[in-house]
């Protein structure tokens, strides 16, 4: 093993995170029956600063009286900022063995990731839990942009970063309303045609900051989630485009983008026809003692092969998940 490469720090299937606020007790079981990989329980943006209190006593008590199945259930608690963290993280992490992971909002330094880290294992070391909880981060501010590969490096338990668009905008004070969708006045014209008539070309202003989020999740081992979309229409195209960049899955803000994640997320019919024919080729070629093969007239070798290894992985983890899903639903 190169100690150059690091290995993925932890394998969970998150295809679609569904946000549910704290305040609404009526939607947790709905979400637990749902489809979404994930689920997270917010008590930060979309909770009002006076239901503070009351939306964390709500999440400790679905957290122990919900069937959640096998879902990986999330909190995103307070941000260090505020006066709420320090009870959100401690009285959580002391009440409530079925939480699998922590999201920490606007993490801006190492020091973030590490002081939470911290105060998880003395919860850990308390209650004598045998499976750490994990962190999952929000990337949201400029500071926490120019910080991310520290970020990534800064702690073993950290598994997931988000890319917040919402508040990074505001961070980045670019004047947006409609989070995250494309803007006309980030384009530029094209060179004129034979009729000397020039076209709008479109550019994507948040590749920058998605891309690198994305190749510092890949340098460490995370997860890397693109975040909320609150233009319905746009949301699948929004998906594809990160998952072309190499995120894995999406916020969902609502449930009816579930599906949809889960979709654009998953390896298509044809990925894992070419995949298995791939595997196919390849093991003959090696049984043949060559390291390359041609496939469909192109050249394909080792590399194609991890391919291949990586959407196999992700298509087992999904059809284990389905079948585990239908046993709970019957």
């Amino acid at each position: 093993m190169s100690l150059t490469i690091h290995k993925p720090r932890r394998f969970r299937l998150q295809r679609s995170e569904l946000a549910v606020p704290a305040t609404s007790p009526h939607f947790f079981p709905k979400a637990a029956r749902g489809d979404a990989d994930v689920i997270f329980l917010d008590l930060e943006d979309a909770v009002a600063p006076e239901q503070k209190v009351n939306a964390r006593r709500n999440a400790i008590a679905a957290l122990n009286e919900v069937d959640w199945g096998d879902k990986t259930v999330a909190v995103r608690v307070n941000g260090l900022d505020t006066p709420w963290n320090f009870r959100d993280i401690l009285d959580i992490g002391l009440q409530c063995p079925r939480l699998d992971m922590f999201m920490l909002p606007k993490t801006g330094t190492p020091f973030d990731v590490q002081y939470i880290d911290t105060l998880l294992g003395q919860i850990e070391a308390d209650v004598k839990r045998k499976e750490p909880f994990g962190l999952e981060v929000l990337i949201e501010t400029a500071l926490g942009m120019s910080n991310v590969e520290a970020i990534a490096a800064s702690s073993d338990r950290l598994e997931a970063m988000i890319f917040g668009v919402g508040d990074y905008s505001v961070s980045m004070q670019t004047g947006d309303v409609l989070f995250g969708s494309a803007v006309a006045k980030y384009s530029i014209l094209t060179a004129p045609n034979e009729r000397g008539e020039r076209e709008r070309h479109w550019n994507d202003k948040w590749h920058f900051a998605l891309a690198r989020m994305a190749n510092a999740c890949r340098a460490y081992g995370l997860r890397a989630i693109d975040g909320p979309y609150v233009d319905y229409d746009g949301y699948r195209a929004c998906a594809e485009r990160s998952a072309v960049l190499g995120l894995e899955g999406k916020w969902a803000i609502h449930p009816s983008q579930v599906a949809i994640a889960n979709e654009v997320y998953s390896p298509s019919p044809e990925t894992l026809e070419w995949s298995a024919r791939l595997v196919a080729t390849m093991n003959e070629a090696v049984a043949q003692g060559r390291g390359a093969a041609s496939l469909d007239g192109k050249m394909i070798d080792m590399a194609h092969f991890k391919v291949a290894e990586n959407i196999q992985r992700k298509h087992d983890a999904i059809a284990q998940r389905g079948q585990s899903a239908g046993s709970a639903k019957r």
